[in-house]
């Protein structure tokens, strides 16, 4: 016979409501690590994130935004450099802006440099940026992007 679990005995932990209202309405790795990036406080390096804080608490908000930055970031990291292709190909194809003038942008400011949390070894902030910095070539070829003068 099977047993159904009552709905109040579901996991109710901040990680399990973090995916199950947010994370996983956005379809990319890429997009889940610029989503938890932008909770950063760039002045204090903690995860704000209002709503959130009121529903579990801060210090533990705060926690469970800074574990699943990380995890969006080794998920990311694990990814072949052609699985990154396609999951950075869904991120910007989400975004109202035209590719040609997002790849200009990333070129020319580098903002993927801040996606980066703030606890990872030196080793993975270097493979994510080298890939990060492959990937951009290969997208400014496909979208026939012009790069930054470097002299100007």
């Amino acid at each position: 016979m099977k047993r159904t679990v009552p709905k109040e005995n579901l996991d109710r932990s901040a990680a399990a409501d973090l995916w199950r209202h947010t994370l996983s309405q956005i379809p990319s790795v890429f997009g889940r690590l610029v989503y938890l990036a932008s909770l950063r406080n760039g002045n204090t390096d903690s995860y704000e994130h209002h709503g959130f804080a009121q529903i579990f608490g801060r210090e533990i908000a705060e926690q469970t935004l800074r574990l699943s930055h990380r995890q969006a970031f080794a998920e990311w990291l694990c990814f072949t450099l052609e699985e990154q292709k396609a999951d950075l190909d869904l991120y910007l194809s989400a975004l109202s802006v035209d590719k040609k003038t997002i790849v200009e942008a990333w070129l020319r400011l580098a903002p993927y440099r801040n996606l980066v949390p703030s606890t990872v070894r030196r080793a993975e902030r270097e493979l994510y940026l080298a890939d990060l910095e492959t990937l951009l070539t290969l997208l400014k070829n496909e979208y026939g992007a012009s790069a930054p003068d470097p002299d100007a």
